[in-house]
């Protein structure tokens, strides 16, 4: 994909029913679902962005979205368009959402190459249902401004190298450069729960001030699932679970 500059692109010309209709759709779906639409739901309702990049940029394993969507510059500018023409056609209501990397460092999350503010702003901006109550607004809000969840992953393959100590074995986390061990990471005096005890799990989540979604690929299904969670152990303990027999 170029590099094209999002912010010095020329005025688009009569957009096409088609796109427009796709955008609308998409637009109409998330909206039904949580009760706003983003620039992202938009991209992955059409199609313009898969799901494992939308994963790769929230683990900051690609500095901006922007490289994996393989659409021009001006096309994803036109759709961006479409969007708020849609929204402010609907009377949603505008609101920049904050949007933060699946990593233990925790950067704010970049967009496009250029990062021009006012285009960073566009992609960043929320369009909420009117209809939402005072609380159902705030619950919406809490949730999508949320920090997302750490991901740890269970490797299928144990033959793999920390990118910064050299070290391997063991669960690792994404980062850009490679796998990352759960020592550098910052993570190795987490104790692992197997997923199972649905009581015990919220209890020790609610106890434990870090916490990260432990993960393993399923080559029958082709996706990662949820094996547990990393939290602290005394959390654990509190919540009256065992350390004891929580292997992977």
């Amino acid at each position: 994909m170029c590099c094209n500059s999002f912010s010095s692109l020329p005025e688009m010309p009569a957009t096409q029913a088609s796109l427009a209709e796709r955008v609308a759709r998409a637009a109409e779906d998330a909206l039904a679902a949580h009760g706003y639409v983003s620039p992202i739901d938009m991209l992955l309702g059409i199609r313009w962005l898969d799901s494992s990049w939308w994963e790769r940029w929230q683990q900051g394993r690609i500095d901006t979205l922007q490289e994996g969507l393989q659409v021009r510059p001006d096309r994803i500018a036109q759709a961006v368009r479409l969007l708020r023409d849609w929204a402010e056609s609907k009377a949603l209501q505008p609101r920049e959402a904050v949007y933060i990397a699946r990593t233990p460092e925790r950067p704010t999350l970049r967009f496009t190459y250029d990062g021009e503010p006012s285009i960073e702003a566009d992609f960043r901006t929320h369009w909420m249902s009117p209809t939402l109550s005072d609380k159902q607004r705030a619950r919406v809000i809490a949730k999508s401004d949320a920090a997302p969840e750490l991901v740890v992953i269970i490797p299928l393959n144990r033959d793999w190298k920390c990118h910064r100590c050299g070290k391997d074995g063991g669960m690792l986390v994404m980062e850009k450069p490679g796998p990352c061990c759960l020592r550098c990471a910052g993570l190795d005096d987490l104790e692992f729960l197997a997923r199972g005890d649905m009581r015990l799990t919220r209890r020790a989540k609610a106890k434990s001030e870090r916490c990260a979604v432990v993960v393993r690929f399923s080559s029958a299904r082709k996706r990662y699932e949820r094996q547990g969670l990393l939290l602290e152990p005394q959390a654990i303990a509190e919540a009256g679970g065992s350390l004891q027999d929580q292997t992977y």
